[in-house]
């Protein structure tokens, strides 16, 4: 099952990832019309399951505590990352989640390097981080506004032509280092048109419960189409490698971005294939024996160990690993000695 899960999921999420060392020009390799050939219909069920797979595998992750998971989203205005975020991450503990988003630097922030804020908000083991929106905000904002490089009071030799490629080097840098020590770094554009941002804008206009998402800046944004999709360009062509691929999302349909948002962590958590931990002996031992003092207090008429008794062969799973009866052996009453192994023939 899980085997065609994973194949299923590799199939969709292949055509959108960008290959490493490849040139990429967003209007033309990347459609944000495409759909794979899906209909809403199947699409909700398709979300639906992946959001169940997602639950089990941030649970395992959980468990494990070896690898952190950052997820960052990248998006121009009403690309939809807030809509995604919700609900991809709809079915998770949101305990094992913390979603950062990142807007105009503090003064705080300013007084440190360009990649410090996004590094204080890195996920633990266990975990998962989404930045809605990221470090790569100072290879794309910022680069389209380069006034914004006189905020953050660099060294007038560090501020040459070469600075972009710079980043890009650091940043692929930087995420190597991270993926080494057991952080895997999944990274998500929404390619929206810009007529249906133009179509969203409008909405945000019309509907005043809607207002609020809507400012003058966005419309002043929206002029500077062209130097983002460069932008956007350049940075997916230098920063999509082998151990932090991007992948290019169509964004028209929020629907299919958002399966697609979760195929694509699902891929990430099942390659990571986080497992439970494994019970030693000794513990084994602790919880066999917790298992007898609880189920001696059972009231008169109840079940020792109500769990077990609605959900057979559960108890195979806790105070007593399978292998210490033989197979298809009932457990030993409170107190009574373990039933011997039977021999294998």
């Amino acid at each position: 099952m899980v085997d065609k899960r994973a194949e299923r999921i590799a199939r969709l999420i292949e055509p959108l990832r960008v290959k490493p060392g490849s040139r990429v020009n967003l209007r033309k390799d990347f459609d944000p019309r495409y759909q794979a050939g899906l209909k809403k219909e199947t699409g909700v069920e398709l979300l639906r399951a992946g959001v169940s797979l997602l639950a089990e595998y941030q649970d395992r992750l959980a468990a494990q505590d070896t690898f952190g998971v950052l997820l960052c989203l990248q998006a121009l205005d009403a690309g939809g990352k807030d809509g995604t975020i919700r609900h991809v991450m709809s079915g998770v503990n949101p305990q094992g989640v913390k979603v950062s988003s990142f807007k105009v630097p503090s003064a705080e922030e300013l007084d440190h390097d360009y990649l410090w804020r996004y590094a204080r908000r890195l996920p633990a083991r266990g975990d998962i981080a989404i930045f809605n929106r990221s470090h790569y905000e100072e290879v794309l904002v910022v680069r389209v506004h380069p006034e914004n490089l006189d905020r953050q009071r660099l060294p007038r030799d560090a501020r040459g032509p070469e600075i972009w490629d710079r980043r890009y080097r650091e940043i692929n840098g930087w995420e190597r280092y991270l993926t080494d020590n057991g952080f895997k770094v999944v990274k998500v554009f929404l390619n929206l048109s810009k007529e249906e941002q133009r179509v969203r804008f409008l909405k945000r206009i019309d509907l005043p419960e809607k207002n609020w998402k809507f400012s003058a800046s966005d419309a002043l944004e929206r002029r500077r189409w062209d130097d983002y999709q460069r932008a956007f360009s350049e940075m997916l062509s230098a920063t999509s490698t082998e151990w932090a691929p991007w992948y290019v999302v169509p964004a028209d349909r929020k629907w299919f971005a958002r399966i697609c948002t979760a195929a694509v962590l699902a891929h990430t958590l099942m390659d990571i294939d986080p497992r439970y931990p494994v019970v030693g002996k000794a513990a084994r031992l602790d919880l066999r024996a917790a298992r007898r003092e609880l189920e001696a207090e059972a009231p008169e008429g109840a079940p020792a160990d109500p769990y077990a008794a609605a959900h057979p062969g559960a108890r195979g799973r806790g105070g007593r690993s399978r292998g210490d009866r033989g197979a298809g052996a009932k457990d030993s009453p409170a107190g009574a000695p373990p039933a011997k192994r039977r021999k294998r023939t």
